[in-house]
């Protein structure tokens, strides 16, 4: 009980893998070859580079020179370039603009950011681009234009690019590496300390040969 309770603590909290062969960051440090991950951690990878994320139904190969930051269900482009195949609706955001598979069935699509201009290739299903204005508009507008005035389908094999109407919002650094102090709200050092009491409770409880309290000096 006391090894599995932190491992599934930690579960709960991981929500993917990051798997590389080096020269790939996270959160601004080196990672290993293979590190979890969790929401708001900000993946680098370098020149010649690359890296796989896998979760449940879910895989995203990262192309060199790419920047991004992973948030679960939704994976938000900075700069550069992925491959996505899923079946659980991972979506691709880039500034104001948002891919989405069609349905849930498996779905490949490619997603490149390069000076300014979103291209996304369907490779198998079809995928969404909904680009959101960055600009007031009223409810009457819309409504006049209809509910997705500004979605289009990529169908399977086509490609279809649209410049980046706003830029990305500025990436909020996971806090499990900011400081020394931040380790200690991490799950790793969570399942520590719950070892610990574990070790030091059952080392009391299960000294059978002498009483917790003696009687006798």
């Amino acid at each position: 009980m006391i090894v599995i309770l932190p491992v599934s603590l930690m579960a709960d909290d991981t929500a993917a893998m990051l798997r590389s062969s080096g020269g790939v960051l996270v959160n601004k440090n080196v990672a290993p070859a293979s590190v979890a991950l969790f929401p708001d951690d900000l993946i680098e990878t370098q020149d010649k580079v690359a890296a796989r994320i896998e979760s449940s139904g879910s895989t995203a190969d990262i192309n060199p020179d790419t920047v991004l930051q992973f948030e679960g269900d939704e994976l938000v482009l900075e700069h550069g370039s992925l491959s996505v195949n899923t079946s659980r609706g991972l979506k691709v955001r880039i500034g104001c603009i948002t891919v989405t598979p069609v349905n849930l069935d498996w779905t490949h699509y490619d997603v490149a950011d390069m000076n300014g201009k979103v291209t996304v290739s369907a490779m198998k299903n079809d995928v969404y681009i909904d680009s959101r204005s960055n600009t007031a508009q009223s409810a009457k507008d819309k409504a006049k234009q209809g509910a997705h005035f500004d979605r289009v389908t990529v169908r399977e094999s086509e490609e279809k690019s649209r410049d980046e109407k706003c830029p990305a919002a500025p990436v909020k650094l996971s806090d499990r590496f900011a400081a020394k102090g931040a380790i200690m709200n991490s799950p790793w050092a969570r399942g520590a300390g719950i070892i610990g009491i574990g070790v030091l409770t059952c080392w009391a409880l299960c000294r059978s040969d002498e009483p917790i309290s003696p009687s006798g000096p």
